[in-house]
């Protein structure tokens, strides 16, 4: 395990230490899949990928919440056992990277009006393209198609641009007959923005209790495209996708 934060990398497993826990994305699997952690699993596993032996972290794990809790160190021992089995049958002891750590961004609530059509035209072209991605790719390809759009020419978006870019994707996403939700919206923006020559952040986050997971947008460190009575904040982000430079 590593806490250097990344971008997107080559790495498959990312993951972010909230207080009730860890939240991970496993962009393994073909579609990707999250997973949550509470504090004690989380702390088993944070010793186990950091390279303290199996028996040697239950031992001190097992001891320390005996003397804490006063529970018997046997039990605890055989749970803590039970759950380092289950961590390596879902392979997650594996090199993973830890999502970097931002202030709290703004959240702006702001609807505005779609832009004109031509600009919907770059919408609908970056929402089908995030639709593509996501019905037939693998995860960790639609992440380096991601990372390949940073690559294009281009400028920070503002706030209000990518806002408008945001709104020109849901407006284009209501013809849409299939699912259309956080996830494909904040990308089908992301894949607008670097078409029009803008540059913003793509961000996959979670929420550890209650468990839920969320897709978003921002632009000049703040988060845009949000309905005030939709989502319940903060969610802390896992994996982001922006231009390095």
């Amino acid at each position: 395990m590593s806490d250097k934060p990344t971008n997107a990398g080559r790495t498959r497993v990312y993951y972010a230490v909230t207080d009730h826990g860890a939240a991970i994305l496993d962009a393994r699997p073909y579609r990707g899949r999250w997973k949550f952690m509470d504090h004690l699993t989380t702390e088993l596993w944070s010793a186990l990928m950091s390279g303290t032996p199996v028996d040697h972290a239950i031992t001190a794990l097992s001891q320390r919440l005996a003397a804490q809790k006063t529970v018997s160190a046997d039990r605890v021992r055989r749970d803590l056992t039970a759950v380092s089995g289950d961590l390596d049958r879902a392979r997650l002891l594996a090199p993973a990277h830890r999502a970097a750590t931002r202030p709290t961004p703004h959240i702006h609530f702001a609807t505005p009006t779609p832009n004109r059509p031509m600009k919907r035209t770059a919408a609908g072209a970056g929402l089908a393209l995030a639709l593509i991605l996501l019905r037939c790719a693998p995860l960790r390809w639609t992440i380096a198609c991601a990372s390949a759009a940073t690559r294009l020419p281009g400028r920070p978006a503002t706030t209000t641009e990518a806002e408008q870019l945001h709104a020109d994707v849901r407006h284009v996403a209501r013809v849409w007959p299939g699912r259309a939700a956080c996830l494909e919206e904040s990308l089908g923006t992301f894949l607008a923005a670097a078409l029009t020559g803008r540059r913003c952040r793509w961000v996959l986050g979670a929420c550890p209790l209650p468990q839920s997971a969320h897709a978003w947008v921002e632009a000049a460190d703040t988060i845009v495209g949000q309905a005030e009575q939709d989502r319940v904040w903060p969610y802390t982000r896992v994996l982001e996708v922006e231009r390095s430079n």
